[in-house]
C-alpha cells in the first residue's frame, strides 16, 4: 500500500487560535486513524502523523505530552513493523484524546503477543529496551487480540491541555 496515510480525520495546519480551540475542547473528544506500511518508514510517518495531531489537539510538539507520545508510537510501531509484520498487511495507529488521556494503539496483523511483564535487557544487550521505555512511560498499557486477525497493542498517559505557550 505503500507509506500513504489512509485515513485522516484531520488536516489543518496550525492556526493562531489552536490554544484557544485546545481549552475550548476540555470536555471533548479527538480521534484519529490510519494505516502505515509495516515498513521503518512508515513507523517513521505515523511518529510525526501523530506529533502533527497533537498539535492540532492544542498539544505542541515541544510539550510533555507530545513528546511522550511521539516516543510511544515509534516504539509501538516500530515493534510492529520488527516483530508483528505480516507480509502485505499494514498496521494502524489509533489515537484518542479526550480530556483525562491520550490512547495510542498499534495494531498489526501478527497473532504472537508481546511479553506483558518485561525485565531491564542486560547493559551490553542490543535491544530490548522498547517495552521498558514503554512501561515506564506509559500510566497503563497492554496487549489486545483483534477481532479478525492479529493483535493491538495500546498505552495512555494523562493528558493535561498546555497553557501558556
Amino acid at each position: 500500500m505503500g507509506d500513504a496515510v489512509l485515513k485522516t480525520t484531520t488536516t489543518s495546519g496550525e492556526s493562531p487560535d489552536q490554544k484557544a480551540a485546545a481549552e475550548e475542547r476540555l470536555g471533548e473528544s479527538a480521534e484519529f486513524a490510519a494505516l502505515f506500511a509495516s515498513t521503518p518508514r512508515g513507523a517513521r510517518l505515523a511518529r510525526r502523523v501523530a506529533v502533527r495531531h497533537l498539535a492540532e489537539w492544542g498539544h505542541p510538539s515541544d510539550s510533555d505530552l507530545s513528546c511522550t507520545v511521539a516516543l510511544l508510537v515509534a516504539e509501538l510501531a516500530g515493534n510492529a513493523v520488527r516483530h508483528g509484520r505480516v507480509p502485505g498487511r499494514d498496521f494502524k495507529l489509533r489515537l484518542t484524546l479526550d480530556a483525562r488521556r491520550v490512547r495510542v494503539e498499534i495494531s498489526d496483523a501478527s497473532s504472537v503477543r508481546p511479553p506483558t511483564v518485561v525485565h531491564a535487557p542486560a547493559a551490553d544487550d542490543v535491544s530490548g529496551r522498547g517495552l521498558v521505555l514503554v512501561d515506564v512511560l506509559a500510566d497503563r498499557w497492554g496487549v489486545e487480540p483483534r477481532p479478525a486477525v492479529g493483535k493491538t497493542v495500546w498505552a495512555e498517559v494523562a493528558a493535561e491541555v498546555t497553557r501558556g505557550r
